[in-house]
């Protein structure tokens, strides 16, 4: 178990559960078209994933960068699902 951990594994794992968790919001969405719509969600697991792998490069020791780039794209999708949550940039309409 400590291996999983420290090698960064039981990352991939969680990730590999978020993509099947967007794969089933789409198909639930096909099927029942009154479910929340993927576009509101998708944001919200991108920023979760995105943050999630950041934890992962981290574990291995990865350049700084790299580990900076997946916080400033954790925070920009984050910003994203935001204003779609709240309508920031919404027309008025």
């Amino acid at each position: 178990m400590a291996q999983l951990l420290i090698s960064g594994q039981i990352i991939d794992l969680i990730l590999l559960l978020i993509l099947l968790e967007a794969m089933a919001i789409l198909v639930l969405n096909r099927l029942d078209p009154a479910r929340p719509s993927p576009r509101a969600l998708y944001p919200n697991l991108i920023s979760g994933a995105t943050l999630m792998y950041a934890v992962k490069l981290a574990l291995v020791g990865a350049p700084w960068y790299a580990l900076a780039a997946c916080l400033g794209f954790a925070f920009l999708t984050h910003l994203t699902d935001l204003s779609l949550r709240y309508g920031i940039f919404d027309s008025g309409s």
